[in-house]
């Protein structure tokens, strides 16, 4: 995947006519998944945090359950196969799994819907994604509030950067289990380590073979930034942290920079409570009439 940047939403050129055609003033929004972060981001739209903003309908694998929510606190959103949730919407928002995004993408994204997703890793798995997307006319975005400086990131890459390293610790649990992780040698299922132990150091690309369900920041930064093979991530297991913490560090000619964010578990504690809001965020900017950010 290579990718595209975006034109500014504005420019003196643009008349007040084409940028009311271009901005709609309500947006439909139909939701693939229902959990910790999918409950917080309903939530907030049938109860009018973003004005002009809807959730129309939700797709799940288990619709009895998500039904049970909705119904639960009164909140009027069918419950619809995911080839239908293109049908109820302007754009679609996946709160899921990395493993549901092929499924996603060929549902949404060949309807010619645009997609605004959080599993960024599973993008991996769909080779000709920029051909799809451009062949039926749609925009992917991910939303990326787990990690500072992407914005910086992207100016920057329009210049020259010369290195890209992020550095994440995260709980034991988080990482005990992996294969990688016990193929090294290293077993902390029973007893977290008493001190910080580093599990992996390499690119981006070979972080992305080796932890192929905590590929959402190492890829954001690569697509934002320099690259797969160029980006380089360090992964320790922190018995000292409670959520992740990501270290970031870019070199290049317009900027030398060192960000950290320490992120806030939520009640699903592989999710961090940050995802909701950047959805959210993403989901404001889109008819918002000031924008704020590259």
């Amino acid at each position: 995947m290579t990718l595209q940047h975006e034109h500014p939403p504005f420019s003196p050129s643009q008349s007040s006519h084409s940028d009311n055609r271009s901005r709609p003033q309500f947006l439909k929004v139909g939701m693939v998944g229902l959990g910790s972060a999918g409950r917080q981001i309903a939530t907030a739209l049938v109860e009018g945090a973003i004005p002009g903003v809807s959730l129309t309908a939700v797709s799940v694998r288990d619709a009895a359950k998500a039904q049970a929510f909705l119904s639960d606190r009164n909140f009027d959103i069918p419950v619809v196969p995911l080839s239908r949730l293109a049908d109820h919407c302007d754009i679609a928002i996946e709160v899921a799994t990395g493993a549901a995004m092929p499924e996603i993408v060929e549902n949404i994204s060949v309807r010619g819907t645009d997609l605004i997703c959080v599993s960024a890793g599973g993008l991996l798995a769909i080779p000709d994604l920029e051909s799809i997307l451009e062949a039926n006319g749609a925009m992917l975005q991910i939303a990326t509030g787990a990690i500072p400086g992407l914005d910086i990131l992207r100016s920057a890459a329009e210049g020259t950067i010369d290195s890209v390293h992020l550095t994440t610790r995260v709980k034991t649990e988080s990482l005990a289990h992996e294969p990688f992780v016990l193929q090294q040698g290293l077993d902390f299922r029973a007893a977290a380590p008493t001190a910080p132990v580093r599990v992996f150091h390499g690119s981006a690309a070979d972080a992305a073979r080796a932890f192929p369900r905590h590929l959402n920041v190492a890829v954001s930064l690569s697509l934002a930034g320099i690259g797969f093979e160029r980006t380089t991530i360090e992964m320790w297991i922190d018995p000292h942290v409670s959520g992740a913490v990501h270290s970031l560090r870019v070199e290049g000619l317009e900027i030398a920079l060192t960000l950290e964010s320490r992120n806030v578990p939520s009640l699903n504690p592989k999710t961090s409570r940050i995802v909701a809001p950047s959805v959210l965020a993403a989901l404001r900017s889109r008819v918002a009439r000031i924008r704020v950010g590259s």
